[in-house]
This record gives structure tokens, C-alpha cells and sequence, in this order.
């Protein structure tokens, strides 16, 4: 009889975890992977970048339409109306179909899907359901769940988090976003574009804390011309659910008067907190670190042997596509390959309209290592852009100042999110400004914005 049951076993079932048990089996290593939801996929797939995209995508047609966007170029639509619970059902079907197809790439690379809670009882021993399964490797990857604020009680009617910001039934009249982050201006945009009035309500000085200073400040301007409301430099200190919607107490972060904000739904949008609570690490002698993440060393070992974590429990931005890479990695290393991620080029989207996009340090990060040159170039000089009617944003290359290597690069514009793979692409093989300047791009195209932009750097932009 074997010793263990399993090379490989992996606690959770999203980005990260699908992507490390489908690579492990790839390597010929017996893999299983634990998950307690319905369906695979984890959040990513069932309550976060798949259906909020879908929303955003249905949104941004409809506003179109209704808007006269769409008549300004000669289509000209009539009775233009919204259909809430057939936006909600094509959201439903972009679930189904994607966890459905992860589900069949486990048949495929004949991945054992255990389903069910996970808890750690030994290094090499995992209980799921009545049965303990036992494995050389654990990798732990159960990802991350929405924060809360103890003075705002989530109750998934009145005041929801991004998963019931989801399944609202009806476009509120006014809804306030508690937190101006990258999650919270996504569904503000939704919901806004839907027909709500939208209220941003961030502790920072700022929307989109960690962003570039110029991104930071072009993307306010952007969203308040929009509509949204942003207050920013603001603490909310307490709400209550009442007949007609819910109050909110106000008060200026760096102290001073309460004032009294009222909405007919709340959304709390304060970041997320690692899916570790009841997992067990105790048993192991595992404990979390000031940020209530797990360390982990280079090859994502954690302080036991045997026992590998990635994704949204250990260090670095809570991203899909970062827990995906690691997943390929830890899966690499266990069979002995190289596995490797390089953490200094993970870029970010926020998937408002237009998006916005980054990769690598911003301007004040590169300053801080030494002299910089930066290059900018505006969406509005950017033939397609114009010629679709989309000038806002514009695109920022930041270069280390001797050797011209590219250290960031940022981005507002509609395909923002496309454009930004260039990008770090570009700064995965080292280059410099010069290297995008001189490749040739095709025309017309937003991404000759990028170009340009790189051309900028050296004061050589043609369009500008």
C-alpha cells in the first residue's frame, strides 16, 4: 500500500490552486485538489473577475446605447431600456460556462477534485469531509475574501460586499462605495453606468492608493466627469440600516465634524483578508505574519516542510493572473524544474471606462532608486483613440535615467488592460524606452500610444 495518496495535494480551487493541480498533473505527478464550492473556479471564476467584467461589459453597451454615444456615429437606437434580471442571467452563463470548463480540464489531466473543507492535521495529512488524505506536497492556496469594517455590518441586502454588489435585484437610486480602490470603482462603475447616482467615499487623499500620482489624479477627473462623486480624505464612522436606506457617519480622516450621508444601498469595498480562518495551520505550527498572510520563501516554501503556499495567502498584490503564475511555479519546483515569477513585473488593471493599467514602480518608487526620465503621451494625439471617439487618458513610460531601462509604465485608456501586456512583456526582457521606440507598430492602433510614448522619453515623440 502507498504511503501517500497523492503527490500533490492542493487546498483550493482558484487561479492559483486550479492552475498548480492542472500543471502538477501535467508533470506526472497523482494530484488532487481540494474545494469546498459548487463549482471550481474559487473567487476569481464565481464572484469576482468573471462576472464583475460581465456586468461591466453589459453596463458600458447599455450606457452607449442609452447615452447617444452610439448615435453620434449612426446608430440610432429607440426605447432603449434595461433589462436587469437578463443582465444578470448573461453574467450567470459566463459563470457557468468558465467553471464548467475547469471542471473538464481536471477529467482531462485526470486531476481528483476532493470536495469539501480542508484541515491541516499533519504536514503530510489533510482531512476533507469524513476522510484524511495523505500527500507528499500541500499546497495551500485558498485565496482571499472581502475585509469588513466593524462599525458598517455587512448584511447583503442594505450593505453589501463586492459579492452582493453582484446580485442587487435593482439599480439603487443612490449608492454609496465605501473605499476608492480598484474593486470598489469597478462596481461603482457598474451600478452607476446602470443608473444609479454613486458616491466614493476613500480614507486616503486619493483614489486607487498604491497608483501612480498621475493615474491617480487624471483617473479622479475622469470618474467626476462621469458623474461619480468622490470624497476623499473621509472616515466613515458608523452606519445604520433604516426604513428609507442606510446612514452613514462621515468624518474628516485627519479629524474634525461628523457629518451624516444617506443611501439606499452601501457598498464596502476596503480590500480583502486571506481565506486561512478554520484551515488548521496551528496543527503545523504555521502562524501569520503582521499582514495575516503566510511567508514563504522564494520557491514559495512555507516554514514546514512539504507545505507550499501562493496566491492571495502570501505576500504581494491579491491578482489572479499573480496567483496563476505562482501556481505554474510551485508546481514547476515541486517536480524539480526551475519554476520561476518574477514579482517586480505583475501588472494591474481596473476595468472601469476607460481602464487603467500599470506595470512595475511609479514615477515617485523610481525616483526613489535614482534619477529618472519619463516620457508621456496623451490618448487624445492617438489616431484610433480619437477616431472611436475615446481621447481620455494617456500613456506613461518611466526609464531609468543612465541606462534608459524601462522601470513602469502606465496607462489610461479604453483597451488599457490589452496595451498594458506590451508593457511588461517589454520590461520581462530588460528593455529600454529606446527598444519600444524603434519597434514597429502597426497603425491604427492605441497601442501606437505606447510607442509614442517611449519615443517621449528621449524628447523624440512625432505626434505631440
Amino acid at each position: 500500500m502507498a504511503e501517500h495518496d497523492f503527490d500533490v495535494l492542493v487546498i483550493g480551487a482558484g487561479p492559483g490552486g486550479y492552475v498548480a493541480a492542472i500543471r502538477a498533473a501535467q508533470l506526472g505527478l497523482k494530484t488532487a485538489c481540494v474545494e469546498s464550492r459548487e463549482t471550481l473556479g474559487g473567487t476569481c471564476l464565481n464572484v469576482g473577475c468573471i462576472p464583475s467584467k460581465a456586468l461591466l461589459h453589459a453596463s458600458e453597451l447599455y450606457e452607449e446605447a442609452r447615452s447617444g454615444a452610439l448615435a453620434k456615429l449612426g446608430v440610432k437606437t429607440q426605447g432603449v431600456s434595461l433589462d436587469l434580471e437578463a443582465v444578470h442571467r448573461h453574467r450567470n452563463e459566463a459563470i457557468d460556462g468558465l467553471t464548467a470548463g475547469i471542471q473538464f480540464l481536471f477529467k482531462k489531466n485526470k486531476v481528483e477534485w476532493l470536495r469539501g473543507a480542508a484541515q491541516l492535521l499533519r504536514p503530510d495529512a489533510v482531512k476533507v469531509g469524513d476522510q484524511v488524505v495523505r500527500a507528499k506536497n500541500i499546497i495551500i492556496a485558498t485565496g482571499s475574501s472581502p475585509a469588513a469594517l466593524a462599525n458598517v455590518p455587512i448584511d447583503q441586502t442594505m450593505i453589501v460586499d463586492s459579492t452582493g454588489a453582484l446580485e442587487l435585484a435593482a439599480v439603487p437610486e443612490h449608492l454609496v462605495v465605501i473605499g476608492g480602490g480598484v474593486i470598489g470603482l469597478e462596481l461603482g462603475s457598474v451600478w452607476r453606468r446602470l443608473g444609479a447616482r454613486v458616491t466614493v467615499v476613500e480614507y486616503a487623499d486619493q483614489i486607487l492608493p498604491g497608483m501612480d500620482g498621475d493615474v491617480r489624479a487624471e483617473a479622479a477627473k475622469i470618474f467626476k466627469r462621469q458623474g461619480m462623486t468622490l470624497m476623499t480624505g473621509v472616515k466613515v464612522a458608523g452606519a445604520q440600516v433604516e426604513a428609507a436606506g442606510v446612514a452613514l457617519m462621515l468624518e474628516p480622516a485627519a479629524g474634525g465634524a461628523a457629518t451624516r450621508l444617506e443611501a439606499d444601498r452601501v457598498l464596502v469595498s476596503v480590500g480583502r483578508k486571506a481565506n486561512v480562518e478554520g484551515l488548521g495551520l496551528e496543527a503545523l505550527g504555521l502562524s501569520l505574519n503582521a499582514q495575516g498572510r503566510l511567508d514563504v520563501d522564494h520557491q514559495f516554501k512555507t516554514a514546514v516542510p512539504g507545505v507550499w503556499a501562493i496566491g492571495d495567502v502570501i505576500a504581494g498584490p491579491m491578482l489572479a493572473h499573480k496567483a496563476e503564475d505562482e501556481g505554474v511555479a510551485v508546481a514547476e519546483i515541486i517536480a524539480g524544474l526551475p519554476g520561476l515569477v518574477n514579482h517586480e513585473v505583475i501588472p494591474s488593471v481596473v476595468y472601469t471606462t476607460p481602464e487603467i493599467a500599470g506595470v512595475g514602480l511609479t514615477e515617485d518608487q523610481a525616483k526613489a532608486r535614482g534619477a529618472v526620465k519619463v516620457g508621456k503621451f496623451p490618448m487624445l494625439a492617438n489616431s484610433r483613440a480619437k477616431t472611436n471617439k475615446e481621447p481620455e487618458g494617456f500613456v506613461k513610460v518611466i526609464a531609468d535615467a543612465a541606462s534608459d531601462q524601462v522601470l513602469g509604465v502606465w496607462i489610461i485608456a479604453h483597451p488599457a488592460g490589452t496595451m498594458i501586456a506590451q508593457a511588461a512583456q517589454a520590461m520581462e526582457f530588460g528593455a529600454t524606452s529606446e527598444d519600444i521606440a524603434y519597434t514597429c507598430h502597426a497603425h491604427p492602433t492605441h497601442s501606437e500610444a505606447v510607442k509614442e510614448a517611449a519615443m517621449s522619453v528621449r524628447g523624440k515623440a512625432i505626434h505631440v
